[in-house]
């Protein structure tokens, strides 16, 4: 009877939520989104890891740097000066990358030029007041600038009336210049435009009040443990059925990441409390361990009494190097676990009980909240101590893992013994 049930569940989904789930992982403004902070993350971990040399949380570790460099350049210990030009280098300017790579991945999109689209954005997102929000706190306003001056650039660029064609023989890049100028003229007015409407209803800076109406209430909203519990639940959902549930809710994940790492470690320099306890490291080193699903323990579960299951087997053994580095796509298209319905269950709830799990710890106070992003590729418990700078970071992980393999075991027990019958009744 549950066979049944599954049976049709599955086909009621493929009918009536597949199509639309596909079209919303193809749309272009979000692919834009996701593939833009793809770009960004190398610098987004680094600047993360510079904050966290300047302010590691060991007893002593500051007072021992100080003596030891104790030179000070307007008041700050020169040492520390490292950390804090990469800071420059990195989230400090993260607003501004924003607003080029989606703008440039957006206009590549439409075939568009898309160096034009991204200078363009760069261009309307100064004239709204970017200069207040280069860093995480202009985000929002990076990427609707982006998508807006983007869609903007390339209708007008439609336009032969407003394009101006150099002759024959004039190099490629004048050429391209001389085709964006008016179009790019334009939608940079446009959009000062509209900025000096705000300015004449008394909105100083377009940024800066976007920020504390909008933005800065969305990310208390969204580091709240239902918050929390449901995007747990949305990327093992979407993968189940062949959608990759990561890159789908990517644009969502950071438009909450990147501000709340941005705080974080704003309040961890200045000796505050952490105020944001979600945030992708939480995932990638508490749930995501062996890939989405949490499936370094449904490895685990198979090696304990997936043994006499031929087929678990041979896709374990071959799925094991790259789980320990998150990468599970052997698993969800080798065993399956894409539209199984015995491992549909434990793929689901093991990373609701992990994400809960890694939440109460770090709200009660047994473990730091995250601050530094490590690679997604870092392998489990390796990637808690990292996240959180503390070995408690460490436990929790591992307590995460054990959980989630004690969820897997009946399952996987089960789809061994279904298998051995199906043997049994070939034989």
């Amino acid at each position: 009877m549950e066979g049944i049930f599954m049976q049709g569940f599955i086909a009621f989904m493929e009918k009536h939520f597949l199509p639309v789930a596909a079209k919303i992982g193809n749309q272009r403004h979000l692919v834009a989104i996701r593939d833009a902070f793809a770009y960004t993350m190398p610098l987004m971990i680094l600047g993360a890891f510079a904050v966290l040399i300047n302010n590691l949380p060991i007893p002593g570790w500051a007072n021992l740097m100080n003596s030891i460099f104790s030179e000070k350049i307007k008041g700050t210990y020169i040492w520390t000066m490292f950390g804090g030009n990469i800071w420059n280098g990195t989230f400090a300017i993260l607003g501004i990358m924003i607003a080029f790579l989606v703008a440039y991945n957006l206009g590549k999109s439409y075939d568009v030029n898309p160096v034009a689209s991204g200078i363009v954005s760069l261009g309307g997102f100064f004239a709204v007041g970017g200069a207040a929000g280069m860093d995480a706190s202009g985000l929002f306003i990076a990427l609707i600038v982006a998508i807006i001056s983007v869609e903007m650039f390339r209708r007008l660029s439609g336009n032969k009336h407003l394009v101006i064609k150099m002759p024959d023989g004039v190099p490629p890049a004048v050429a391209a210049s001389f085709a964006a100028l008016l179009p790019a003229m334009i939608t940079i007015s446009v959009v000062a435009l509209v900025t000096t409407f705000f300015n004449a209803a008394h909105v100083e800076n377009v940024v800066t009040a976007f920020y504390a109406a909008v933005q800065k209430p969305f990310m208390g909203m969204a580091n709240s443990y239902p918050t929390a519990l449901l995007l747990a639940f949305i990327t093992p959902f979407l993968w189940f059925f062949g959608l990759h549930g990561a890159n789908m809710i990517e644009p969502f994940m950071q438009t909450i990441n990147a501000p709340a790492i941005t705080a974080n470690l704003a309040a961890m320099k200045a000796g505050k409390d952490i105020p944001y306890i979600v945030n992708k490291p939480l995932f990638d080193s508490f749930v995501n361990m062996g890939g989405t699903g949490v499936t370094i323990s449904l490895i685990i579960a198979i090696f304990l009494v997936g043994r006499k299951n031929k087929a678990y087997m041979t896709v374990t053994s071959l799925a094991t190097a790259p789980g320990i580095f998150n990468i599970n796509e052997p698993l969800m298209f080798g065993l399956p676990i894409v539209l199984n319905p015995i491992l549909f269950v434990p793929f689901i709830l093991a990373p609701m009980v992990c994400i809960t799990v890694a939440y109460v710890a770090t709200a009660v106070g047994f473990m730091p909240a995250c601050t530094v992003m490590a690679p997604w590729v870092t392998p489990p418990i390796i990637g808690g101590i990292i996240a959180t700078a503390s070995w408690q970071g460490g436990v929790i992980a591992a307590l995460n893992i054990v959980l989630a393999t004690l969820i897997y075991l009946p399952f996987v027990y089960m789809g061994t013994v279904m298998e051995q019958k199906r043997e049994a009744s070939q034989a």
